[in-house]
C-alpha cells in the first residue's frame, strides 16, 4: 500500500491558522517547524494561493526582516498592511514595527 505524502501547503494553512491577531510569523520559521525541505519559498508559494482563502489570515506571514513581501500577492497594494494595521499591528515602509515583539514561533507557542 502506496502511503500518501503529506500535503504541504494544506500543513502551511494550519499553522498559519493559529497565527493570533495582530502577531506575525516568517516563512522561514514556518517551513522550519514543518520540517519542509524546500524552505521559505515553499511556505510563500502555499501563501500565494491563500490570500482568497477567508480562514486562512495570509496577512500575518513576512519576510525574516519583518517585511511585508507578499503585499503584491493581495487585492490590493496596501491590503496587507491595512489587515494588519485592524489587529493592532504598526506597519512603516513596508515593515513590521516592533517585529521582535510581536514575533510568534510555533516552535514555541503550539504543543504539537
Amino acid at each position: 500500500m502506496k502511503s500518501e505524502k503529506p500535503n504541504y501547503f494544506d500543513l502551511v494553512y494550519q499553522v498559519v491558522r493559529e497565527i493570533p491577531r495582530g502577531r506575525v510569523c516568517s516563512y522561514g520559521i514556518i517551513a522550519n517547524y514543518l520540517g519542509i525541505k524546500s524552505g521559505a519559498r515553499m511556505v510563500g508559494y502555499a501563501m500565494n494561493a491563500a490570500h482568497t482563502m477567508p480562514d486562512v489570515p495570509a496577512h500575518r506571514v513576512v519576510n525574516r526582516q519583518g517585511l511585508l513581501t507578499g503585499r503584491h500577492h493581495f487585492a490590493t497594494p496596501t491590503l496587507m498592511q491595512e489587515l494588519l494595521e485592524k489587529e493592532g499591528v504598526f506597519v512603516e515602509n513596508d515593515q513590521v514595527k516592533d517585529f521582535e515583539k510581536i514575533f510568534w514561533n510555533p516552535e514555541t507557542e503550539l504543543k504539537v
